[in-house]
């Protein structure tokens, strides 16, 4: 299975800002100021317009003339179109899992899925956070289909920060537990279409506990900001 790269400054730093971002404690117009960023998390400003770069890349800052980098808004309908790809890329994923998993990778999906119950147990939600993401992984390379495993890694960038506000919502890691624990024993049945159908099921409950989380979005003539138009969606 594809091994992930290490995180850099740069992620790291890039993971706290699109937290602050979706929990709308920095909002649409407010700026992203090098060098107060750099003082703030210890670095230099090279890590910092680097994780500027990565936010704009997945939507959630946007660079002007004069004004430097800006947070910008994630309209709600927006979101939902996004969730509705990674669903249907997701969904192909568990499909092509049913069909082309070896065994050995089946029995190491298994046991990786499992695993996630001792995070359960104890109520460790940063734990559970990253098996989540180990977990997602697995499928993705579990696929045997290089193009996809890229395409669907890159639309999950988008929704990173979103998909980990849903562990915030109340019982919601024991509930993703089962939800994986549907998908893992399709695949293992071999059965390709219930594969697909449970990951879908688990999208949409991934994306209702992300609508349910999320901050209003109070628009003013001030500080709302879109992405342009013609942008291309990551």
């Amino acid at each position: 299975m594809t091994h992930r790269p290490k995180r850099t400054q740069a992620d790291m730093i890039r993971e706290v800002l699109s937290d602050r971002i979706v929990h709308g404690i920095l909002r649409p117009g407010e700026a992203l100021d090098e060098t107060g960023l750099a003082a703030e998390f210890g670095v230099s400003r090279t890590p910092i317009r680097e994780a500027l770069r990565q936010l704009e890349t997945i939507g959630l800052a946007m660079s002007r003339p004069h004004r430097g980098t800006v947070v910008t808004n994630v309209s709600d309908s927006e979101l939902h179109d996004i969730f509705r790809v990674m669903g249907e890329l997701e969904a192909l994923c568990a499909r092509l899992c049913a069909e082309a998993m070896t065994p050995a990778e089946c029995e190491a999906l298994s046991h990786l899925q499992a695993g996630g119950a001792e995070f359960v147990l104890r109520g460790d939600v940063d734990a559970y956070r990253a098996h989540n993401e180990r977990f997602h992984d697995a499928l993705y390379a579990g696929s045997h289909n290089g193009f996809l495993e890229e395409t669907t890694r890159s639309v999950r960038r988008s929704l990173a920060p979103f998909r980990r506000m849903q562990f915030e919502a109340l019982h919601r890691i024991a509930n993703s537990q089962r939800e994986h624990g549907s998908i893992v024993e399709a695949i293992l049945d071999g059965d390709a279409d219930r594969a697909a159908r449970s990951m879908l099921d688990h999208m949409s409950i991934v994306e209702r506990a992300v609508d349910q989380i999320s901050p209003t979005k109070v628009a003013t003539s001030d500080a709302f900001v879109t992405r342009p138009a013609h942008r291309k969606a990551v």
